[in-house]
């Protein structure tokens, strides 16, 4: 079981930067493809970013690359979403989730643990 806790969401202006941190529990932490969701209201879930379990190698949605970075610490069990240039758009809940597959997938159904979700406002 992976149990995974998001922060760093909140209120910010066009152009500006938030970070957010998901913390996970667990020993096998760094057997785990990490991802990053998105939730806009009224809106399926989408795909925003993810990253293998050596931090190697990372994938994102279209719609952020050269904006949002990915990134991981495998000592702290934890996983980091830099978000910069950031666009109302951008404006929805963001899952941290967890992924035993040993593949990065863009799909939902891949991943097996998810967090609680924070709450990324942009206003314009």
């Amino acid at each position: 079981q992976v149990q995974l806790v998001e922060s760093g969401g909140g209120l910010v202006q066009a152009g500006g930067s938030l970070r957010l941190s998901c913390a996970a529990s667990g020993r096998t932490f760094s057997t785990y493809v990490m991802g990053w969701f998105r939730q806009a209201s009224g809106k399926e879930r989408e795909f925003v970013a993810a990253i293998n379990w050596s931090g190697s190698n990372t994938y994102y949605a279209d719609s952020v690359k050269g904006r949002f970075t990915i990134s991981r610490d495998n000592a702290k069990n934890t996983v980091f979403l830099q978000m910069n240039s950031l666009k109302p758009e951008d404006t929805a809940v963001y899952y941290c989730t967890a992924s035993s597959a040993g593949w990065v997938s863009r799909r939902v159904g891949e991943y097996d643990y998810w967090g609680q979700g924070t709450q990324v406002t942009v206003s314009s």
